[in-house]
Protein backbone atom coordinates (compact mmCIF):
# COMPACT_ATOMS: atom_id res chain seq x y z
CA UNK A 1 0.00 0.00 0.00
CA UNK A 2 1.38 3.45 -0.87
CA UNK A 3 1.65 6.45 1.27
CA UNK A 4 -1.37 8.52 0.01
CA UNK A 5 -3.43 5.00 0.97
CA UNK A 6 -2.38 5.17 4.13
CA UNK A 7 -2.54 8.30 4.82
CA UNK A 8 -6.30 8.17 3.74
CA UNK A 9 -7.01 5.04 5.53
CA UNK A 10 -5.63 6.61 8.57
CA UNK A 11 -7.77 9.69 8.08
CA UNK A 12 -11.05 7.50 7.30
CA UNK A 13 -10.94 6.15 10.46
CA UNK A 14 -10.00 9.49 12.49
CA UNK A 15 -13.11 10.85 11.15
CA UNK A 16 -16.06 11.66 13.14
CA UNK A 17 -19.67 10.04 12.04
CA UNK A 18 -22.31 11.96 10.55
CA UNK A 19 -24.22 11.29 13.23
CA UNK A 20 -21.97 13.11 15.79
CA UNK A 21 -21.60 16.37 13.57
CA UNK A 22 -25.69 16.44 13.38
CA UNK A 23 -25.67 16.60 17.38
CA UNK A 24 -23.35 18.61 17.51
CA UNK A 25 -24.41 21.23 15.43
CA UNK A 26 -27.62 20.71 17.11
CA UNK A 27 -26.15 21.29 20.06
CA UNK A 28 -24.74 24.71 18.99
CA UNK A 29 -27.18 25.84 17.88
CA UNK A 30 -29.44 25.49 20.77
CA UNK A 31 -26.62 27.05 22.65
CA UNK A 32 -26.54 30.06 20.42
CA UNK A 33 -30.29 30.33 20.24
CA UNK A 34 -30.20 30.24 24.00
CA UNK A 35 -28.01 33.40 24.07
CA UNK A 36 -29.65 35.61 21.96
CA UNK A 37 -33.29 34.49 22.63
CA UNK A 38 -33.54 37.27 25.67
CA UNK A 39 -32.17 40.28 22.84
CA UNK A 40 -34.36 38.64 20.22
CA UNK A 41 -37.13 38.80 22.14
CA UNK A 42 -37.36 42.55 23.20
CA UNK A 43 -35.41 43.83 19.45
CA UNK A 44 -37.18 41.22 17.39
CA UNK A 45 -40.43 39.29 19.26
CA UNK A 46 -41.83 38.52 16.02
CA UNK A 47 -38.13 36.79 14.70
CA UNK A 48 -37.80 35.51 18.39
CA UNK A 49 -41.34 33.67 18.53
CA UNK A 50 -40.70 31.19 15.50
CA UNK A 51 -37.02 30.38 16.44
CA UNK A 52 -37.45 29.99 20.50
CA UNK A 53 -40.42 30.91 21.28
CA UNK A 54 -42.89 28.62 19.77
CA UNK A 55 -40.86 25.60 20.34
CA UNK A 56 -40.27 25.97 23.71
CA UNK A 57 -44.22 26.89 24.73
CA UNK A 58 -44.89 23.32 22.45
CA UNK A 59 -42.62 21.68 25.15
CA UNK A 60 -44.02 23.24 28.29
CA UNK A 61 -47.79 22.17 26.53
CA UNK A 62 -46.98 18.23 26.40
CA UNK A 63 -44.38 18.58 29.52
CA UNK A 64 -47.82 20.14 31.73
CA UNK A 65 -50.68 19.13 29.75
CA UNK A 66 -51.53 16.10 32.15
CA UNK A 67 -50.97 17.64 34.98
CA UNK A 68 -52.54 20.91 34.44
CA UNK A 69 -55.92 19.07 33.09
CA UNK A 70 -56.16 16.77 36.67
CA UNK A 71 -55.70 19.95 38.71
CA UNK A 72 -58.01 21.92 37.19
CA UNK A 73 -60.86 19.88 36.55
CA UNK A 74 -60.49 18.79 33.43
CA UNK A 75 -60.05 15.37 33.03
CA UNK A 76 -62.66 12.94 33.85
CA UNK A 77 -62.54 9.34 35.57
CA UNK A 78 -63.03 6.49 33.74
CA UNK A 79 -66.21 5.10 36.40
CA UNK A 80 -68.49 7.19 38.15
CA UNK A 81 -67.20 8.38 41.46
CA UNK A 82 -69.74 6.89 42.96
CA UNK A 83 -70.14 3.02 44.10
CA UNK A 84 -72.51 0.82 46.02
CA UNK A 85 -71.00 -0.81 48.81
CA UNK A 86 -73.63 -3.37 49.90
CA UNK A 87 -76.10 -0.97 51.11
CA UNK A 88 -73.66 2.34 51.55
CA UNK A 89 -72.90 4.79 48.90
CA UNK A 90 -68.83 5.14 48.90
CA UNK A 91 -68.22 8.40 46.62
CA UNK A 92 -64.28 8.51 45.93
CA UNK A 93 -61.65 10.36 43.22
CA UNK A 94 -60.08 8.23 40.54
CA UNK A 95 -56.51 8.00 40.85
CA UNK A 96 -55.87 8.20 37.07
CA UNK A 97 -58.50 10.15 34.73
CA UNK A 98 -58.93 10.62 31.84
CA UNK A 99 -57.24 13.75 29.98
CA UNK A 100 -58.65 15.73 27.43
CA UNK A 101 -57.55 14.84 24.07
CA UNK A 102 -55.54 17.67 22.30
CA UNK A 103 -54.66 18.21 19.23
CA UNK A 104 -50.90 19.32 17.96
CA UNK A 105 -50.01 23.26 18.80
CA UNK A 106 -50.69 25.15 15.73
CA UNK A 107 -48.30 28.14 15.06
CA UNK A 108 -49.81 31.93 14.79
CA UNK A 109 -48.02 34.96 14.48
CA UNK A 110 -46.92 35.63 18.31
CA UNK A 111 -49.41 32.64 19.56
CA UNK A 112 -50.49 29.28 19.23
CA UNK A 113 -53.60 27.60 18.89
CA UNK A 114 -54.67 24.17 20.26
CA UNK A 115 -57.95 22.36 19.38
CA UNK A 116 -59.33 20.26 22.68
CA UNK A 117 -62.27 17.39 21.87
CA UNK A 118 -64.75 18.09 24.91
CA UNK A 119 -65.36 15.07 27.31
CA UNK A 120 -69.07 14.22 27.55
CA UNK A 121 -70.72 16.39 29.77
CA UNK A 122 -68.02 19.30 29.30
CA UNK A 123 -68.85 22.73 28.28
CA UNK A 124 -66.01 25.35 27.34
CA UNK A 125 -66.80 27.31 30.61
CA UNK A 126 -64.54 24.77 32.15
CA UNK A 127 -61.81 25.52 29.77
CA UNK A 128 -62.44 29.45 30.37
CA UNK A 129 -61.86 29.16 33.86
CA UNK A 130 -58.68 27.77 33.63
CA UNK A 131 -57.05 30.05 30.77
CA UNK A 132 -55.18 31.74 33.77
CA UNK A 133 -53.60 28.48 34.60
CA UNK A 134 -52.59 27.80 31.47
CA UNK A 135 -51.01 31.11 30.56
CA UNK A 136 -49.18 30.34 34.22
CA UNK A 137 -47.78 26.79 33.15
CA UNK A 138 -46.92 28.00 29.39
CA UNK A 139 -45.34 31.21 30.30
CA UNK A 140 -47.84 32.92 27.95
CA UNK A 141 -49.55 36.57 28.19
CA UNK A 142 -53.16 35.70 27.80
CA UNK A 143 -55.04 32.12 26.99
CA UNK A 144 -58.32 31.98 25.69
CA UNK A 145 -60.92 29.44 24.84
CA UNK A 146 -62.90 29.53 22.00
CA UNK A 147 -65.35 27.33 21.10
CA UNK A 148 -66.64 27.35 17.34
CA UNK A 149 -68.22 23.90 17.01
CA UNK A 150 -70.27 21.47 19.28
CA UNK A 151 -67.83 19.23 21.40
CA UNK A 152 -64.45 20.88 20.63
CA UNK A 153 -62.82 24.23 22.04
CA UNK A 154 -59.64 25.72 21.12
CA UNK A 155 -57.42 27.62 23.45
CA UNK A 156 -55.68 30.76 21.86
CA UNK A 157 -52.50 31.69 23.63
CA UNK A 158 -50.93 35.20 22.97
CA UNK A 159 -47.32 35.31 23.77
CA UNK A 160 -46.96 38.85 24.01
CA UNK A 161 -50.15 41.51 24.88
CA UNK A 162 -50.67 42.36 21.17
CA UNK A 163 -52.17 46.06 22.22
CA UNK A 164 -48.87 46.51 23.52
CA UNK A 165 -47.09 47.57 20.34
CA UNK A 166 -48.63 49.72 17.55
CA UNK A 167 -48.81 47.31 14.72
CA UNK A 168 -48.41 48.75 10.94
CA UNK A 169 -51.08 49.87 9.07
CA UNK A 170 -52.72 47.23 6.86
CA UNK A 171 -52.28 48.60 3.19
CA UNK A 172 -54.06 45.36 1.10
CA UNK A 173 -57.76 44.52 0.46
CA UNK A 174 -59.92 42.43 2.09
CA UNK A 175 -63.28 43.34 0.28
CA UNK A 176 -65.34 46.27 -0.56
CA UNK A 177 -66.55 48.57 2.12
CA UNK A 178 -64.19 46.42 4.86
CA UNK A 179 -61.27 48.12 6.51
CA UNK A 180 -58.35 46.48 8.52
CA UNK A 181 -58.21 48.89 11.26
CA UNK A 182 -56.25 46.99 14.33
CA UNK A 183 -55.55 44.15 16.12
CA UNK A 184 -57.76 42.68 18.33
CA UNK A 185 -56.39 41.66 22.21
CA UNK A 186 -56.60 38.04 20.87
CA UNK A 187 -54.16 39.10 18.24
CA UNK A 188 -56.36 38.87 14.75
CA UNK A 189 -57.53 41.53 12.79
CA UNK A 190 -59.52 43.91 13.93
CA UNK A 191 -61.92 44.55 10.89
CA UNK A 192 -64.91 47.19 10.42
CA UNK A 193 -66.97 46.00 7.66
CA UNK A 194 -69.66 47.80 6.14
CA UNK A 195 -71.81 45.17 4.56
CA UNK A 196 -72.36 43.28 7.82
CA UNK A 197 -72.07 46.04 9.97
CA UNK A 198 -73.54 48.96 8.35
CA UNK A 199 -73.59 51.74 10.59
CA UNK A 200 -71.04 52.70 13.74
CA UNK A 201 -70.79 55.23 16.72
CA UNK A 202 -67.08 55.98 17.45
CA UNK A 203 -66.19 57.74 20.34
CA UNK A 204 -63.37 59.16 22.29
CA UNK A 205 -62.07 61.97 24.39
CA UNK A 206 -58.67 64.20 23.04
CA UNK A 207 -55.79 62.40 22.11
CA UNK A 208 -57.54 58.81 22.81
CA UNK A 209 -56.94 57.66 19.10
CA UNK A 210 -60.57 58.53 17.86
CA UNK A 211 -59.32 60.83 15.10
CA UNK A 212 -56.67 57.99 13.78
CA UNK A 213 -59.11 55.50 13.72
CA UNK A 214 -60.85 57.58 11.35
CA UNK A 215 -57.87 58.37 9.15
CA UNK A 216 -57.38 54.14 9.35
CA UNK A 217 -60.67 54.08 7.80
CA UNK A 218 -60.55 56.39 5.08
CA UNK A 219 -57.03 56.04 3.96
CA UNK A 220 -58.21 52.08 3.12
CA UNK A 221 -62.03 52.84 1.80
CA UNK A 222 -59.41 55.90 -0.44
CA UNK A 223 -58.50 53.04 -2.09
CA UNK A 224 -62.37 51.45 -3.57
CA UNK A 225 -64.74 52.38 -5.14
CA UNK A 226 -66.77 53.97 -2.72
CA UNK A 227 -68.40 57.47 -2.08
CA UNK A 228 -67.20 59.32 1.16
CA UNK A 229 -69.35 62.27 2.19
CA UNK A 230 -68.19 64.38 5.52
CA UNK A 231 -70.23 66.35 8.21
CA UNK A 232 -67.38 68.32 10.15
CA UNK A 233 -68.70 70.84 12.48
CA UNK A 234 -65.44 71.85 13.97
CA UNK A 235 -64.76 73.73 10.90
CA UNK A 236 -63.53 71.35 8.34
CA UNK A 237 -60.41 70.50 10.59
CA UNK A 238 -60.26 67.37 11.09
CA UNK A 239 -61.94 65.80 7.69
CA UNK A 240 -60.59 68.69 5.31
CA UNK A 241 -57.33 66.25 5.16
CA UNK A 242 -59.16 63.84 3.35
CA UNK A 243 -60.90 66.71 0.93
CA UNK A 244 -59.07 65.61 -2.60
CA UNK A 245 -61.38 62.29 -1.84
CA UNK A 246 -64.55 63.52 -0.25
CA UNK A 247 -67.29 63.99 -3.02
CA UNK A 248 -68.92 66.15 -0.46
CA UNK A 249 -67.99 68.00 2.68
CA UNK A 250 -70.28 70.28 4.80
CA UNK A 251 -68.66 72.23 7.90
CA UNK A 252 -71.56 74.09 9.53
CA UNK A 253 -74.93 72.81 10.31
CA UNK A 254 -76.63 74.72 7.40
CA UNK A 255 -74.77 72.95 5.40
CA UNK A 256 -75.53 69.62 7.23
CA UNK A 257 -78.72 70.02 6.77
CA UNK A 258 -78.77 70.35 3.06
CA UNK A 259 -76.18 67.63 2.47
CA UNK A 260 -78.99 65.04 4.87
CA UNK A 261 -81.11 66.13 2.59
CA UNK A 262 -79.95 65.75 -0.52
CA UNK A 263 -78.62 62.19 0.87
CA UNK A 264 -81.86 61.24 2.01
CA UNK A 265 -83.44 61.98 -1.42
CA UNK A 266 -80.47 59.86 -3.00
CA UNK A 267 -81.96 56.96 -0.65
CA UNK A 268 -85.39 57.40 -1.53
CA UNK A 269 -84.56 57.17 -5.34
CA UNK A 270 -82.35 54.27 -5.23
CA UNK A 271 -85.56 52.67 -3.18
CA UNK A 272 -87.89 53.01 -6.08
CA UNK A 273 -85.06 51.82 -8.15
CA UNK A 274 -84.78 48.55 -5.97
CA UNK A 275 -89.01 48.36 -5.72
CA UNK A 276 -88.94 48.56 -9.59
CA UNK A 277 -86.05 45.74 -10.23
CA UNK A 278 -88.23 43.12 -7.70
CA UNK A 279 -85.29 43.06 -5.22
CA UNK A 280 -84.64 43.72 -1.71
CA UNK A 281 -81.57 45.49 -1.71
CA UNK A 282 -78.82 47.15 -4.32
CA UNK A 283 -76.21 44.64 -3.54
CA UNK A 284 -79.24 42.34 -5.56
CA UNK A 285 -79.13 44.48 -8.69
CA UNK A 286 -77.92 43.15 -12.08
CA UNK A 287 -74.01 44.71 -11.96
CA UNK A 288 -74.93 47.15 -14.63
CA UNK A 289 -77.40 49.07 -12.59
CA UNK A 290 -74.79 48.74 -9.49
CA UNK A 291 -74.68 51.98 -7.58
CA UNK A 292 -71.83 53.17 -5.64
CA UNK A 293 -71.85 52.72 -2.14
CA UNK A 294 -72.09 55.93 -0.16
CA UNK A 295 -70.16 56.26 3.51
CA UNK A 296 -71.43 59.34 5.30
CA UNK A 297 -68.50 60.72 8.00
CA UNK A 298 -69.98 62.48 11.02
CA UNK A 299 -67.23 64.13 13.32
CA UNK A 300 -68.09 66.11 16.44
CA UNK A 301 -72.09 64.17 16.13
CA UNK A 302 -72.91 66.79 19.69
CA UNK A 303 -72.04 69.71 17.62
CA UNK A 304 -75.31 68.94 15.00
CA UNK A 305 -77.52 68.73 18.30
CA UNK A 306 -76.77 71.96 20.12
CA UNK A 307 -79.29 74.35 20.46
CA UNK A 308 -79.21 78.19 21.17
CA UNK A 309 -82.25 79.87 19.72
CA UNK A 310 -85.56 78.88 18.12
CA UNK A 311 -83.66 78.60 14.52
CA UNK A 312 -81.00 76.28 16.42
CA UNK A 313 -84.28 74.09 17.05
CA UNK A 314 -85.61 74.38 13.56
CA UNK A 315 -82.08 73.00 12.21
CA UNK A 316 -81.71 70.16 14.63
CA UNK A 317 -85.22 68.62 14.39
CA UNK A 318 -83.68 68.47 10.58
CA UNK A 319 -81.18 66.53 11.07
CA UNK A 320 -82.32 64.50 13.57
CA UNK A 321 -84.63 63.29 10.89
CA UNK A 322 -82.41 62.95 8.09
CA UNK A 323 -79.55 61.12 10.26
CA UNK A 324 -82.48 58.57 11.68
CA UNK A 325 -84.11 57.74 8.11
CA UNK A 326 -80.48 57.25 6.90
CA UNK A 327 -80.33 55.03 9.77
CA UNK A 328 -83.42 53.06 9.33
CA UNK A 329 -83.21 52.75 5.25
CA UNK A 330 -79.80 53.26 4.16
CA UNK A 331 -77.74 49.40 5.26
CA UNK A 332 -80.31 47.95 2.13
CA UNK A 333 -79.31 50.98 -0.17
CA UNK A 334 -75.62 51.19 -0.12
CA UNK A 335 -75.58 54.23 1.97
CA UNK A 336 -73.60 53.73 5.57
CA UNK A 337 -73.12 56.12 8.55
CA UNK A 338 -70.08 57.04 10.73
CA UNK A 339 -70.87 58.94 13.62
CA UNK A 340 -68.07 60.19 15.69
CA UNK A 341 -67.45 62.73 19.07
CA UNK A 342 -66.09 62.81 21.71
CA UNK A 343 -69.16 62.52 23.71
CA UNK A 344 -72.45 61.17 23.19
CA UNK A 345 -74.80 61.05 26.01
CA UNK A 346 -78.84 61.07 26.77
CA UNK A 347 -78.68 64.90 27.46
CA UNK A 348 -78.82 65.33 23.31
CA UNK A 349 -81.94 64.20 23.51
CA UNK A 350 -84.30 61.33 22.32
CA UNK A 351 -83.47 62.00 18.59
CA UNK A 352 -79.81 60.57 19.49
CA UNK A 353 -80.96 58.02 21.52
CA UNK A 354 -83.02 57.04 18.58
CA UNK A 355 -79.98 57.19 16.31
CA UNK A 356 -78.04 55.02 18.54
CA UNK A 357 -80.22 52.36 17.75
CA UNK A 358 -79.60 52.17 14.42
CA UNK A 359 -75.91 52.49 14.87
CA UNK A 360 -74.98 48.82 15.88
CA UNK A 361 -71.25 49.34 15.25
CA UNK A 362 -69.66 50.20 18.78
CA UNK A 363 -65.76 51.71 19.37
CA UNK A 364 -65.17 53.21 22.75
CA UNK A 365 -61.85 54.85 23.35
CA UNK A 366 -60.98 56.67 26.16
CA UNK A 367 -63.83 58.52 27.63
CA UNK A 368 -63.81 61.49 29.90
CA UNK A 369 -67.21 60.72 31.58
CA UNK A 370 -68.92 57.34 32.95
CA UNK A 371 -72.33 58.36 30.63
CA UNK A 372 -70.60 58.39 27.23
CA UNK A 373 -69.16 54.69 27.74
CA UNK A 374 -72.96 53.73 29.23
CA UNK A 375 -74.62 55.71 26.11
CA UNK A 376 -72.21 53.77 23.60
CA UNK A 377 -72.02 50.37 25.40
CA UNK A 378 -74.08 50.04 28.28
CA UNK A 379 -77.16 49.04 26.00
CA UNK A 380 -74.87 46.47 24.40
CA UNK A 381 -73.36 44.48 27.62
CA UNK A 382 -73.01 47.14 30.64
CA UNK A 383 -69.52 44.54 31.60
CA UNK A 384 -67.76 46.51 28.16
CA UNK A 385 -68.28 50.14 30.45
CA UNK A 386 -65.85 48.87 33.27
CA UNK A 387 -63.47 48.24 30.25
CA UNK A 388 -63.55 51.12 28.81
CA UNK A 389 -62.83 52.89 32.16
CA UNK A 390 -60.07 50.94 32.83
CA UNK A 391 -58.03 52.74 29.60
CA UNK A 392 -55.63 55.16 30.55
CA UNK A 393 -54.38 57.96 29.46
CA UNK A 394 -50.99 56.16 28.30
CA UNK A 395 -52.91 53.71 25.88
CA UNK A 396 -53.63 55.99 23.15
CA UNK A 397 -55.44 53.83 20.38
CA UNK A 398 -56.58 51.07 22.57
CA UNK A 399 -60.24 51.35 22.48
CA UNK A 400 -63.54 48.56 23.67
CA UNK A 401 -65.29 47.48 20.42
CA UNK A 402 -68.16 45.34 20.01
CA UNK A 403 -68.64 43.13 16.99
CA UNK A 404 -65.03 40.82 18.53
CA UNK A 405 -65.01 37.68 16.37
CA UNK A 406 -67.22 35.55 19.16
CA UNK A 407 -69.64 38.15 18.88
CA UNK A 408 -69.14 39.86 22.14
CA UNK A 409 -67.10 42.69 23.05
CA UNK A 410 -63.32 42.77 23.50
CA UNK A 411 -60.19 45.43 23.68
CA UNK A 412 -58.70 46.33 20.43
CA UNK A 413 -56.09 48.84 19.42
CA UNK A 414 -56.28 50.63 15.85
CA UNK A 415 -53.51 51.13 14.10
CA UNK A 416 -51.68 54.52 14.18
CA UNK A 417 -52.19 56.98 10.74
CA UNK A 418 -50.80 59.98 10.99
CA UNK A 419 -52.44 62.95 9.03
CA UNK A 420 -49.51 63.28 6.63
CA UNK A 421 -50.32 59.42 5.56
CA UNK A 422 -53.91 60.32 5.15
CA UNK A 423 -53.45 63.59 3.36
CA UNK A 424 -50.86 61.45 1.09
CA UNK A 425 -53.39 59.01 -0.01
CA UNK A 426 -56.60 61.00 -0.56
CA UNK A 427 -54.70 62.81 -3.18
CA UNK A 428 -53.38 59.57 -4.52
CA UNK A 429 -56.90 58.33 -4.73
CA UNK A 430 -58.52 61.55 -5.97
CA UNK A 431 -59.54 60.52 -9.15
CA UNK A 432 -61.80 57.59 -7.78
CA UNK A 433 -63.72 60.45 -5.83
CA UNK A 434 -67.60 60.33 -8.22
CA UNK A 435 -70.05 63.88 -8.14
CA UNK A 436 -72.73 63.93 -6.19
CA UNK A 437 -74.33 63.27 -9.87
CA UNK A 438 -73.31 59.84 -10.07
CA UNK A 439 -74.99 58.34 -6.47
CA UNK A 440 -78.28 58.96 -7.85
CA UNK A 441 -80.05 55.90 -9.54
CA UNK A 442 -80.25 57.11 -12.74
CA UNK A 443 -76.89 58.04 -12.75
CA UNK A 444 -75.89 54.12 -12.80
CA UNK A 445 -77.45 53.03 -15.64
Amino acid sequence: MSKIETAAAVVAEASVPPAVWTVGVLVAGALVLAVVSPVLRRRAPNVWWPLCGFPVAVLRFWWTWRRLADLQGLSVPRRPATALLGSVVVQGRALRPVKPRAGVPRWQRGGMTVRVLLHSGQTPEVYAAACEAMAHAWRMFAVRAVSDTRGTVWLVANAWDPLGMPAVPFRGSVGLLTAVVGVWEDGGRWLVNLRRVPHWLIVGATQSGKSTFLASLVAQWARQPVAMVGIDLKGGMELSMFGPRLTALATSRGEAVELLDRLVEITTGRMALCRSAGVRSVWELPDKQRLVPVVVLVDEVAELYLTATSADKAEVARVATALLRLGQLGAALGVHLVVAGQRFGSDLGPSATSLRAQLTGRVCFRVSDKGTAEMTLGDLDPGAVDAVQSISVSMPGVAVAHGAPDGGWMRARSYRVTPEDARETAQRFAHLTPAVGQLYAGAAA
